[in-house]
């Protein structure tokens, strides 16, 4: 019975328990809505989740929110898409409050410093996971590697490397043609492409028309982030931190990864990220008002293009699903998004292991070259500590997390 009291308690369940990324996500939403409640049959649900797959965005919220529109139309995937974020956000939000107010103190900095070692080891195991999935092939292999070489050696934007991965995917596809009964629901999709490219751009107009300026840029910056966000928010982590400590000053490195950290360990998609990104950006110039203001336009810039795409994309999943070239061009995104993940993880272990990184700009290379004499030990022992705990002996990241965090502040206090 999927009445609005019983979807309602649902996706509320399932927005308060979507710990653990966009794995273990999906699995608990397949285990809830397929298994028990038996909303979806099984077909469905993997033909919605490879075509979110082929979205920008955070693909278990993006599934979530087609479920609801299975089930209830447009309301339905509101519903469902705002109960899969809200619960995070909320936690989110207050502990970047509490971050800002308190960042600098040396308890907390201690504390972090720990999260920061742990966060290495979770972009490994992210690393390593993808690895399984995605490599199935030399071709995926060449793949991984000429992303990686190009990012982290030629410094080259991430958007072009994804489009690049998926132009060659898309034009080296083999397959069968798509069969001519499929349905082509051009009426609904340019209904909602006109109704939800308002809700997104219009709000993002007003902003750059009347409040010129820092909360503008946040719109636009994080309204081009949720275009480019394919293969989940690892793959676009590196290209944001640089922009956002690099080009925009916005943070320093280490209140990025203090961020990432919090993230990580609150229920909701990763990409909640760019929520602590836009509160803490804001909080320097005009306080928690600000910051809260701010967090807001990231949070509909992020999110509104995705209702966006699912509601104008899914009439034509059952086309969508069964073109090879798609699925080629989805294929080896992925296999981009390996070295794309494999940047991220060198650059954050660099920056949280070294205490000075220099760069290199000569010979076509564009590249970070850290100062081996600046050693930071002990978050190079946490971070081998935490990829033990994590990857050998398999313990919940909130406990990896909390343990890097009391280790590092006891030893800077000790």
């Amino acid at each position: 019975m999927n009445d609005w009291g019983t979807l309602f308690k649902a996706f509320g369940r399932i927005g308060v328990l979507s710990f653990g990324g966009p794995a273990a996500q999906i699995a608990l939403m397949h285990r809830e809505l397929v298994e028990e409640r038996k909303w979806v049959k099984e077909e469905e649900y993997l033909s919605a989740l490879s075509f979110c797959m082929l979205l920008p965005g955070p693909e278990a919220m993006q599934l979530a929110t087609w479920i609801g529109w299975r089930l209830k139309g447009v309301p339905g995937g509101l519903l469902a898409g705002l109960l899969f974020v809200l619960p995070g956000a909320s936690v989110v939000l207050a502990l970047s409050a509490v971050y800002a107010a308190l960042g600098q103190l040396p308890l907390v900095a201690a504390l972090f410093t720990g999260v920061q070692a742990a966060v290495v080891a979770v972009v490994i195991e992210a690393l390593l996971r993808v690895s399984k999935r995605a490599l199935k092939s030399r071709a995926h292999w060449v793949t991984a590697v000429l992303a990686f070489v190009a990012l982290f050696l030629l410094g080259l934007p991430f958007p072009a490397v994804i489009l690049a991965a998926g132009l060659y995917g898309y034009a080296t596809a083999q397959g069968k043609p798509l069969p001519y009964d499929l349905p082509q629901p051009w009426g609904e999709s340019l209904r909602a492409v006109l109704i939800w490219g308002a809700v997104w751009l219009v709000p993002l107009a007003a902003l750059v028309i009347f409040s010129p300026g820092l909360y503008a840029d946040i719109a636009i910056f994080f309204s081009k982030l949720a275009v480019v966000t394919f293969g989940g928010a690892y793959a676009v982590l590196a290209w944001m931190t640089q922009a956002v400590v690099q080009s925009k000053g916005w943070l320093t490195l280490p209140q990025m990864m203090d961020g990432l950290g919090l993230a990580e360990t609150t229920p909701g998609p990763l990409i909640l990220v760019t929520e602590f990104v836009g509160y803490v950006a804001a909080y320097k110039h005009d306080g928690w008002t600000g910051g809260v203001f701010a967090a807001g336009i990231t949070l509909w810039m992020t999110f509104a293009p995705c209702f966006l795409w699912i509601f104008a994309g899914a009439p034509w999943i059952a086309r969508l699903t069964k073109a090879p070239r798609l699925s080629g061009a989805l294929k080896s995104i992925t296999a981009a998004v390996v070295g794309v993940i494999a940047n991220l993880s060198l650059w954050f272990a660099a920056h949280v292991f070294f205490g000075r990184i220099g760069r290199i700009d000569a010979w076509g290379l564009h590249t970070i070259l850290p100062d081996v004499t600046s050693l930071r030990l002990i978050p190079a022992a946490l971070a081998l500590v935490a990829a033990y705990l994590l990857l050998v002996r398999h313990w919940s990241l909130a406990v990896v997390l909390a343990l890097a965090a009391i280790t590092s502040a006891g030893v800077a206090f000790v």
